[in-house]
């Protein structure tokens, strides 16, 4: 789909989006984006430029429509969003195939173009190019190519192929019309309970580093452009030390601890990737508690309320002077369906939502993630609680990266070349390559593995697909020449609050039973177990039973049986230490990368040759 196109006397083409007959400064793509940007500014009227300021959740209607009633989880129609809230930032959530897809892209910019002056939309997403469903995180890869979550991209030490990655994941989102990414996650994987280590590139400061930014330049290239994804990097300044590991979307977790001092390691990932140009920042929700900086004690209030932290440390001390976008609903309480998730104002609870929204502001924020509540802001406006002022400063930074992209002279994509690009064939190639080459030989006694061809395999939470084409799939381990088994790191179950049910927080350890069972199975054949770590397990009791024990990030059943033959060779080494006990882990500082006496370290992997 093309743009509508008009042309000045001197024959330059341009998208007249206010419709008044003429070549605005905003409209000419010749002009520096701050001349642009200024021009643009100056014509919004405030309900215009206070919706910059919202980013919330969109839904995809059937067929490449717009949705014009209440989704699962978004709030209103798209048309209310759009011409009448003037929101233009939108976080979409499930799409179908990409041709569609890219339709609904269009039709979502066409509606843009309604408005007073056809600001275009931007897309964001949170990842959807490996395996982990979860939507308070990520999407299963769908259409899209897949990949290992990026611990098993870390796991592969490599940041060549992170770069490769990211670039066939910016192409694939364009394709489809997503020009915003709300990753990289620069967490450190220091606590081992932490649901949300799957989405990070494991524990140590100098990976992670590296590695994020070889992802942000994969997708945004060393400048913003027409062909880039702008990266909101996230959480700052490091959100991983979560007390005794829980996740902060929920009460329990708010608090962020540092008992090891280790603060610095958290946030060694930032300066860099604002260095590199990271298009946007996003600060977590935790709370941090008895922290000092530079010997100033800091606020123990949420870090998107934080003025210390994102004035203070980000704007100043770092001299980022991009868009801050809060993490999603720090304002209101999210009601879906009979469950409710409560605003994660963490430390300002006691505020209402017009506090909380005055004290964002007031920290530095520029934007408000998962929120559409545009009419809270006006009113603060109109009390003169806000200024109009501070409005412009971040409508400012937010209209400059709409600019860099160039979306005002073309937002729409082609459902051919969406059709064509997502899911090529030799970008899942590629995708499946790096899931069987991340995957980690632990142990390998009796060098049990690469396992040969043809063998009687008895298998547990394999494909029999997967199994079939490299052996014989046999019922029982008796019958058998190897059993396989795939195994989920442990996690205890929780589905009181929304979102809660897809976190995988709590235990580490291994029940007992299932413990007693694979030694029934090692009794009468050798045992190969895959533990899936989206967290560090306790493998302790595993080592004793099975033969050869391997862990993977997010790996099909077709990749994790290549590996195990050698028929792509396994390379992966660990991103983070694995403990001994759960006492190991609850003795541990949550801020402090490794252990003195891990059962495995960081870096181990026994790998194994090409079969």
């Amino acid at each position: 789909m093309r743009p509508e196109l008009s042309t000045t006397e001197d024959g330059v083409a341009y998208r007249d989006l206010n419709g008044n007959g003429r070549m605005d400064p905003y409209e000419d793509p010749r002009l520096p984006v701050e001349e642009r940007v200024a021009d643009l500014l100056a014509r919004l009227s405030l309900e215009e430029k206070v919706g910059l300021m919202f980013q919330t959740v969109i839904e995809a209607g059937a067929d490449g429509t717009v949705l014009e009633h209440p989704g699962s989880i978004s709030k209103s129609p798209t048309s209310t969003v759009v011409l009448e809230k003037h929101l233009s930032h939108f976080n979409v959530h499930a799409l179908d195939d990409p041709r569609t897809a890219a339709r609904w892209s269009n039709a979502l910019q066409a509606l843009a173009e309604q408005s007073p002056h056809g600001i275009p939309v931007t897309v964001s997403t949170d990842p959807r190019h490996a395996f982990i469903d979860n939507v308070g995180v990520s999407f299963s890869a769908g259409a899209f190519s897949q990949w290992p979550e990026p611990l098993g991209l870390a796991a592969l030490r490599d940041p060549d192929t992170v770069r490769r990655f990211a670039d066939i994941a910016r192409q694939e989102y364009v394709a489809v019309g997503i020009r915003a990414a709300l990753h990289p996650t620069l967490d450190l994987a220091t606590e081992p309970r932490w649901a949300r280590q799957a989405g990070t590139f494991g524990q140590d400061p100098d990976l992670v580093t590296e590695l994020g930014v070889a992802y942000l330049k994969g997708f945004q290239g060393d400048a913003l452009g027409a062909a880039s994804v702008a990266c909101t990097s996230k959480h700052f300044p490091g959100g991983g030390p979560q007390k005794d590991g829980e996740d902060a979307h929920f009460p329990y977790g708010r608090e962020q601890v540092y008992p090891g001092g280790r603060f610095t390691d958290h946030l060694k990932p930032f300066p860099p990737i604002i260095a590199a140009g990271t298009a946007g920042i996003m600060p977590y929700y935790g709370m941090p508690i008895a922290l000092e900086i530079d010997g100033e004690p800091i606020e123990p209030v949420g870090f998107g309320y934080n003025k210390q932290v994102v004035t203070g440390l980000l704007r100043e001390k770092l001299g980022y002077d991009g868009v801050v976008v809060t993490d999603w609903e720090l304002v209101n309480d999210n009601h879906v369906g009979d469950q409710v998730l409560p605003a994660r104002a963490w430390g300002v609870e006691h505020l209402d939502p017009h506090g909380r929204m005055e004290l964002i502001l007031e920290a530095g924020a520029d934007q408000f993630g998962g929120e559409e509540c545009v009419e809270l802001l006006l009113d603060l406006v109109a009390r003169g609680r806000v200024s109009e002022a501070r409005v412009d400063e971040s409508a400012r930074r937010i209209l400059a990266v709409k600019f860099r992209l160039g979306l005002f002279e073309n937002p729409y994509v082609d459902e051919d070349a969406a059709s064509a690009t997502v899911g090529r064939p030799d970008f899942r190639a590629e995708g499946y390559a790096a899931q069987a080459r991340s995957v980690t030989v632990l142990q390998n006694a009796d060098d049990r593995l690469p396992l040969e061809q043809g063998l009687k395999i008895y298998a547990e939470r394999v494909s029999p697909e997967a199994v079939v084409r490299h052996g014989k799939l046999v019922d029982r381990p008796e019958d058998a020449d190897v059993a396989i088994v795939r195994l989920p790191a442990p996690f205890d179950p929780r589905s009181d609050l929304f979102l809660e049910s897809w976190f995988h927080q709590g235990s580490l350890d291994f029940p007992p039973g299932l413990i007693a069972r694979l030694e029934r199975i090692a009794a009468v054949c050798p045992l190969v177990v895959d533990v899936v770590l989206d967290r560090p397990a306790v493998l302790t009791p595993l080592l004793g039973v099975a033969t050869a024990v391997v862990g993977s990030y997010g790996s099909s059943d077709d990749a994790l049986l290549d590996a195990l033959t050698g028929t792509i060779a396994p390379t992966g080494r660990l991103p983070f230490d694995l403990p001994r006990s759960m006492e190991q882990v609850r003795a541990h500082g949550e801020d402090v990368p490794g252990y003195d006496d891990p059962l495995f370290p960081f870096g181990h992997g026994l790998g194994l040759a090409a079969g």
